[in-house]
């Protein structure tokens, strides 16, 4: 087979057209390889085989139940009720009836049981962009509060791009936080904005966002103080800290870096010392001031050993999402933005460095650490495994590929003449997933005799450099040439198929491309 039967090139040369159009990676509108009749190749028929190559979380929900879910109301859609339908990890527990391909191993008896069965009341409050991390990713798995907890989950912005409203929802969430400041045992806050304009190549934009966390926080943290909490803040991965690449692009990814974490105490003389640590630190940290006994399984180390909270204490956490410690000069967004609570803070009290990334939070060693991670390692009182080392282990030892549930829809497919389908991530290096899980799926399924394997991409745009995406399939189309099998035909930006904010509307696009061929169509010719 010769590299243009594979799809990759002409796709690329399609993505390159929207580009000229005004398009970008992570938003682009949905691409249909055709014939030369005008009929789209590789549609995804009931009776077919899906395995979808992502493994993260709550990006991937939608799209799975409408794929999935024969009660999905939220947009019409063409239901194809025999589909081989499976996923790479159980992103949510309305999904364990599905076949999972690598089961999950939820976090045992995270910070927000522990207070519960304490007694004590909780909140955890966030905008929708990173609802999801302060719920199920910082209760471990779960999907359920907990006795005594209450959600808040404050609407995020919708459709118009995030470097225009870089303040997002956050005036909301603190407003709605302060209200419950005086009720509750211990709150938990994100700030999302570090983490959403980081990813945005808009350094105004980004400044902008940096300069509302610091007025917010000052609101937020100035309420829980003259109420007598002790106020912790600290972040769950880098991000908004860097302006630019070495190469002189915007960067838009996550970083390496440390995270600050700091401990304001209104009954402290001196101010505390905390040490340096990392994530899973911060659980026993808010344990020890809330006066409630750290469970054995419970392995991080308080952060303020030496310090006496008293007895009766109640305890506000703020989470800055992809706010990491930067360079401070003229490529850190946060040292250049108008931050006067923020400066105040780094000058006047004393704070620790916080690993976030890698081994520290239980990814593969040299990643950068990213929201899932941080928050289930901040909730866990640990150092939590994840997914992306598991499967990476998987990948580097074989077993990826020899699982029993992908070879079982790859024999469905040949002994019954059906099709398999891979929903690719085209990137290297995503929390999300990675072209490299395709690609082992097809070369394992070429070598059982199966030909007809399409890939239908989803486009990244926020870890991997924006516009790389053409280069990328080229990449990709030499690799399905050396692994003899596997054919592109089409895909559809993230901000479209992964969406986590009711975006149904965006959705459908990405599942009618996959399912009916609709979209910009284009062909090999």
């Amino acid at each position: 087979m010769n590299t243009i039967t594979h799809g990759g090139a002409a796709l690329a040369k399609a993505v390159k057209l929207a580009y000229e159009k005004g398009e970008t990676d992570y938003f682009l509108n949905p691409m249909v390889l055709t014939d030369a009749q005008g009929k789209p190749v590789g549609a995804i028929r009931d009776g077919d085989a899906v395995i979808f190559c992502c493994r993260r979380g709550e990006r991937e929900i939608e799209l799975t139940d409408m794929f999935t879910d024969p009660e999905f109301s939220n947009v019409e859609r063409t239901f194809l009720p025999n589909l081989d339908f499976s996923i790479l990890t159980l992103y949510h527990d309305k999904f364990k009836s599905l076949p999972v391909a690598f089961a999950p191993a939820k976090v045992e008896t995270p910070l927000a049981q522990v207070i519960s069965e304490s007694g004590k009341t909780q909140l955890h409050c966030a905008e929708s962009e990173k609802f999801a991390h302060v719920t199920f990713f910082f209760n471990g798995g779960r999907n359920e509060p907990f006795e005594g907890e209450t959600d808040i989950r404050v609407p995020s912005p919708k459709g118009v791009p995030f470097d225009t409203v870089p303040a997002l929802s956050l005036h909301e969430v603190v407003d709605k936080a302060t209200a419950e400041i005086g009720n509750i045992d211990f709150a938990v806050v994100n700030f999302a904005n570090g983490d959403v304009l980081g990813h945005t190549s808009n350094a105004a934009a980004k400044q902008k966002a940096a300069a509302v966390v610091s007025e917010e926080l000052k609101r937020l943290t100035t309420c829980a103080l003259a109420k007598g909490y002790v106020v912790m803040i600290t972040a769950d991965h880098g991000n908004i800290e860097t302006l630019y690449s070495k190469n002189g692009q915007p960067h838009v990814a996550h970083t390496k870096n440390q995270v600050p974490f700091l401990v304001l105490d209104p009954q402290g003389k001196g101010g505390v010392h905390p040490r340096d640590g990392v994530l899973g630190d911060v659980a026993p940290t808010v344990l020890q001031a809330l006066g409630i006994a750290q469970p054995a399984v419970m392995t991080g180390h308080t952060l303020t050993p030496e310090h006496t909270y008293g007895a009766n204490r109640r305890v506000l956490l703020v989470i800055l999402d992809g706010w990491g410690l930067g360079t401070h000069d003229e490529n850190d967004a946060v040292y250049l933005a108008h931050t006067p609570y923020w400066d105040s803070l780094l000058s006047s009290q004393p704070f620790a460095r916080l690993d976030a990334s890698g081994e520290a939070v239980g990814l593969c060693s040299g990643k950068a650490g990213n929201s899932e991670a941080g928050h289930m390692n901040l909730g866990a009182g640990r150092i939590v495994e994840q997914d992306d080392r598991r499967l990476e282990s998987a990948l580097a030892d074989g077993t990826f590929s020899k699982n029993p549930l992908f070879i079982a829809q790859v024999e469905r497919c040949i002994a019954h003449g059906r099709s398999l389908h891979l929903l690719s991530y085209l990137t290297h290096a995503s929390s999300h997933g990675s072209i490299d899980y395709p690609l082992s799926l097809i070369r394992m399924a070429c070598a059982k005799g199966l030909r007809d394997i399409y890939l239908h991409i989803i486009f990244d745009g926020r870890s991997t450099e924006p516009g790389s995406a053409p280069r990328l399939l080229l990449e990709l189309d030499s690799q399905l040439a050396q692994a003899g099998a596997g054919k592109v035909v089409g895909g559809v930006g993230r901000g479209l198929a992964l969406d986590r904010d009711g975006n149904f509307a965006n959705v459908k696009k990405a599942y009618d491309s996959m399912v009916l061929g609709v979209g910009t169509p284009y062909c090999e010719s």
